[in-house]
């Protein structure tokens, strides 16, 4: 189950669960569009996999299964990786 995670890693940009500008890696790593387009060009710095559309949950299963309150936040911004793998 996707965690959907509230936030960009890289801006800390509010990314509620029916947000269409969150992107994910198969890491559910998070981040906002304009972050994963203009920053790190649609590739993870943590893991230098792609970033894809994150899925929207639908009302109903979102009350069955909430999205996380965790915010994963990096305080010194994001950086494309140069040797994530």
């Amino acid at each position: 189950m996707l965690e959907l995670r509230p936030g960009c890693e890289c801006c800390d940009r509010d990314l509620p669960p029916d947000s269409r500008e969150a992107l994910i890696c198969t890491f559910e790593c998070t981040f906002c569009l304009d972050c994963a387009r203009d920053v790190l060009g649609g590739i993870c710095p943590n893991c230098g996999g792609g970033l894809v559309a994150r899925p929207i949950r639908t009302p109903t299963m979102l009350a069955k299964h909430p999205a996380s309150t965790q915010r994963v936040f990096k305080a010194e911004g994001c950086r494309p990786s140069q040797d994530a793998a």
